[in-house]
């Protein structure tokens, strides 16, 4: 069976990404100065047509610039690490708030991130929606992607809550194909991630 392909359209009749070839042929055969290419991954297509875009005699766009502004970013706010932690999601391009969770009890930050993560992807199932996820924290992009949290916070009455939200999420991925990218927020380039709670 051939590996699935993403088509990249930078300059033809309607670019954008494509998932064939067909439908990426039809924007570039009989275009002149055509630019595309293909990738094996969306991850890797989004990267390329979102930060690689340049229209001749126009200035490149800044390393600041470069995040993809259709997506969901995510963040927790804790009081003590661990301590009460909670967490939302907000449209990337304007910050609006899309969802939150109250605080739990006790608990740590990147337990939070990987609830925020698949919160957006569950939320954005029932919407219809397919954005891209932003999180800071590398740790909850590797758990959810592995689809089981490794954290460190012993069990207890004190912690009862979200190990119930950990064991939530865990069947939830089970269950459901990750179909959008999981994406690493790069904050020395782009400034605090989109949905900060700003107690650093």
């Amino acid at each position: 069976m051939a590996q699935k392909k993403y088509y990249v359209v930078w300059k033809g009749r309607n670019p954008g990404i494509y998932q064939s070839w067909p439908e990426c042929q039809k924007q570039v055969n009989g275009y002149k100065g055509a630019r595309f290419k293909s990738f094996s991954s969306k991850e890797e297509a989004e990267r390329a047509y979102y930060t690689q875009t340049k229209t001749p005699g126009t200035p490149s766009k800044t390393k600041r610039e470069t995040y993809i502004k259709e997506s969901i970013s995510v963040d927790a706010g804790t009081h003590g690490n661990p301590g009460a932690v909670e967490y939302r999601g907000v449209y990337t391009k304007d910050g609006s708030i899309l969802f939150e969770r109250k605080p739990f009890s006790k608990g740590t930050n990147n337990m939070g991130e990987f609830l925020a993560i698949v919160h957006a992807l569950s939320w954005q199932e029932k919407q219809g929606m397919k954005f891209p996820v932003y999180s800071d924290s590398q740790t909850a992009i590797t758990w959810v992607k592995k689809k089981k949290a490794n954290p460190t916070l012993p069990k207890d009455k004190t912690t009862e809550e979200i190990w119930n939200a950990i064991d939530w999420a865990e069947k939830w991925l089970q269950t459901n194909a990750i179909s959008v990218s999981l994406l690493k927020w790069d904050t020395k380039a782009w400034g605090e991630i989109k949905a900060d709670y700003e107690r650093k």
